[in-house]
Order: C-alpha cells, then sequence, then structure tokens
C-alpha cells in the first residue's frame, strides 16, 4: 500500500473538532483507495494560503519529516512517504508551488519524489476504482479530465518552456498544447456519449410506467445497498467501505400485493467534486423523478447530523420541489453510549447521549415519518416494509383515485 500524510486547516469557519473529523473521513476516503495514512499535518489559518495551501513554516515541515522519514535507520519507524493528501481541492497554481517545495532537496541524496493530492483527486480516483458499466466509466472519466485539464503544465516540467518573445515555443509548451487539444476532444466525445446514454435512460424510465418509484437516499456508507438487498432481496454490491455503489440499481418489489420501483443511488459527500456531480446527473435524476425518498442515515456516527444536513442540501440542490421522505436512522446495533457519573461535570456531548434520548431531541419533530432499524441485524425490518406500504399505497391512492374502492374491498 502507498503511505500518505494527510493535511488539513483550522480556520475561523471551521473548528479544531470539526477539522479532525474531516481528517477521518479523508483516511477512510485514503483506505477505501488502499492508500496508509500515517501522520496528519494541522495548521491554524484564517483561510487557505493562495501559494501554497499551508504556510510556508508548515510546508517546510512536511518535507522535513519526508526526509528524516527517509534517512531513518530503523525500518520499523519508516514510513516511506509515497503522497501528502490534502483535505480541500488544490489549485493550479496550489498544486504546482506545493510539488515543487516538496520535492526540493539541499542534498540529492534526500531525493525522493512524493505525490500531491487533494480531496477531489482521491474521490476521483475511487471513482476511477470502482465504476463497474461502462455508463459510470464514461462519467468518471469525464470528471476526471476536466478536473486534469487546466493542471496540465505540473505534467511537463522536465521540458523546455518557452523562451523569448514572438511566436517561438519550446518542446514543453507544445506538447502542453496537444495534450490540451487531445483532452478537449476526448472531453467533448464524452459529452456527446453521455447526452445519448442519457436519452436511454430517460426512455427506461418512461418505459416503467406510472408504478411508484421509490429512492434510496443518504451520506456514503451508511447501509443504503444492505438494505436494498433485504427489501428486494436482491444481492446489489455492499462493502463497508466509501463509494460501493456508482451505478443506480432499479428492482421491482411487492409489498402486500402493492408493486413499485425501489432504486439504490450513489452516496453523497461532503465536498463533492462538482465535476462528478455535473457527470453523474442521469444518476441524480433517479431522486429528481422518485415519488417518495428514503434517507438513510447512519445513527452511530459521531457527526451523523451533519450528514443528514448534507444530504438535505444535496436534495434540495437537485429537486426543485420537496418530495415526501422517510428518515431511516440504521446501524443502532453499532450505537455507543459512556452514561456519565452523577458528579461528572463533563459537558454533554453526542458520545454522552442515549439512543433513547437522542430519539427525542429534533428527530421526536419527525414522527411518523422516521423509523430506527439495524439493517446488518435484520431488526425493524418489517416495520420499515409497513411505513414503506403505506406511504406507497397512499401515493398510489392520489395517483389512482377510482381505484380507491379496490383498496377498501381488499383491507
Amino acid at each position: 500500500m502507498e503511505r500518505a500524510i494527510l493535511v488539513g486547516l483550522i480556520t475561523p469557519d471551521q473548528s479544531e473538532e470539526r477539522t479532525n473529523e474531516y481528517l477521518d473521513e479523508l483516511a477512510f476516503l485514503a483506505d477505501t483507495r488502499e492508500i496508509q495514512p500515517v501522520k496528519r499535518f494541522v495548521q491554524r489559518l484564517n483561510g487557505p494560503d493562495t501559494n501554497t495551501y499551508v504556510g510556508s513554516g508548515k510546508l517546510q515541515e512536511i518535507r522535513q519529516f519526508i526526509i528524516d522519514d527517509n534517512h531513518n535507520d530503523n525500518d520499523n519507524d519508516n514510513h516511506n512517504i509515497d503522497l501528502v493528501i490534502f483535505d480541500d481541492e488544490l489549485s493550479p497554481r496550489q498544486l504546482r508551488n506545493i510539488e515543487r517545495d516538496l520535492n526540493w532537496r539541499d542534498n540529492p541524496k534526500d531525493r525522493r519524489e512524493v505525490r500531491v493530492m487533494d480531496r477531489t483527486i482521491l474521490i476521483l480516483e475511487i471513482f476511477l476504482q470502482r465504476a463497474q458499466t461502462s455508463y459510470a466509466k464514461t462519467q468518471v472519466e469525464m470528471a476526471h479530465l476536466q478536473y486534469m485539464l487546466p493542471r496540465l503544465t505540473r505534467m511537463w516540467t522536465h521540458l523546455d518552456r518557452q523562451r523569448g518573445g514572438g511566436t517561438n515555443r519550446g518542446t514543453g509548451e507544445t506538447q502542453i498544447e496537444a495534450d490540451k487539444r487531445i483532452i478537449g476532444q476526448r472531453i467533448a466525445l464524452l459529452r456527446e456519449d453521455l447526452k445519448r446514454i442519457d436519452k436511454q435512460m430517460a426512455t427506461q424510465r418512461q418505459n416503467r410506467g406510472k408504478m411508484v418509484r421509490v429512492s434510496l437516499v443518504g451520506y456514503t456508507n451508511v447501509g443504503k445497498s444492505t438494505i436494498m438487498n433485504l427489501l428486494s432481496k436482491s444481492d446489489v454490491f455492499a462493502e463497508n467501505k466509501l463509494f460501493a455503489t456508482l451505478d443506480t440499481t432499479v428492482r421491482k418489489m411487492t409489498i402486500d400485493n402493492l408493486p413499485f420501483l425501489l432504486s439504490d443511488t450513489v452516496g453523497f459527500i461532503r465536498k463533492l467534486p462538482h465535476n462528478l456531480v455535473e457527470s453523474f446527473k442521469s444518476t441524480l435524476d433517479e431522486v429528481r423523478e422518485a415519488d417518495l425518498l428514503i434517507h438513510v442515515v447512519d445513527i452511530s456516527h459521531p457527526n451523523f447530523e451533519e450528514q443528514y444536513h448534507v444530504v438535505n442540501q444535496t436534495i434540495a440542490d437537485i429537486c426543485k420541489e420537496e418530495k415526501p421522505t422517510i428518515v431511516v436512522f440504521n446501524k443502532i446495533d453499532a450505537f455507543t453510549y459512556t452514561p456519565k457519573e452523577e458528579d461528572d461535570l463533563t459537558p454533554i456531548k453526542r458520545e454522552n447521549i442515549s439512543l433513547e434520548e437522542l430519539q427525542r431531541t429534533w428527530m421526536a419533530k419527525l414522527q411518523n415519518d422516521c423509523i430506527f432499524i439495524s439493517a446488518q441485524q435484520k431488526a425493524n425490518i418489517d416495520a420499515l416494509r409497513e411505513l414503506m406500504y403505506d406511504r406507497v399505497k397512499a401515493i398510489h391512492i392520489q395517483r389512482y383515485p377510482y381505484n380507491d374502492f379496490l383498496w377498501q374491498k381488499y383491507e
């Protein structure tokens, strides 16, 4: 496995606790990409430095750690750093400057090239690694090329540069222009392919008729695919990794003779690259055209409330109108609770609140629109089916009012 350093910032808009949570998620992303995080560097600034993201002193500290690590005679303590990953998207200028400073050495013997990545390219590489169908591969390739296009200059530093004025150009400049032209043509071709696939998927959705459509949505790695397998008795790939599902899976499902369509969609995440959102427009169309949303939340996650709001904001950006939603709080079997002593003056935090107390907070306002389950232990799944049946039935009756008497007769 490649070994990496993680870098984050504490700013007036982002507390130290929040930064550590983001770095935990960045470490999970790295693990999904089969990269082992071995060290974290955090700096307190008013905002990212426009040249090097962190300050020059902190960048020097990171560089010295890499050099000292390579000189360590103890192989057990030598991490052989391959990557430095930043928890925000880096501009082409920042990326170029950071790579130059980290790979510059006073002593040629200290030379060890390290790659610099940001959160965006890490997510894109995970998508490239996990894309299975030609549709997903096309979407991810297009997003990846759009990200790389303005950053091509750093790839040809070993070639000549433009010398003097006029039209004279070095080998490097010519190669960069050629690559930009090739990538631009490739993006145009992929865009046409996506338009054609979008039309095919729109036709597929129309051919499904007027059946009620239900979509599973939520943050990545909250258990959507596991719930999909339980409800529809299918074999959708599920794994304890981020972005295990990239392709939308649609299954016909029946509860008490009531048929409807259930779809599993790609998970959301904080700081999701804009290019990915654009590329996965057709995937997100399943959410936009759904009649009912099943919002799955991992209640065992320390920061599940922020994940809940991130997904709600993303859905609000996708859908022009508010949709009926059932909030499913999953993984109650993994919920941990450390009770406080009577004389304990420790502030009340997420870890100090029991599940029962938590249910009486803002979740109580959801009333009949939420349910607590464990997909792994199959706990309360029957209650989820009943709740889904009631919601789908109400939508079906509203869509086909003349068949209302059939439901009364059935009951």
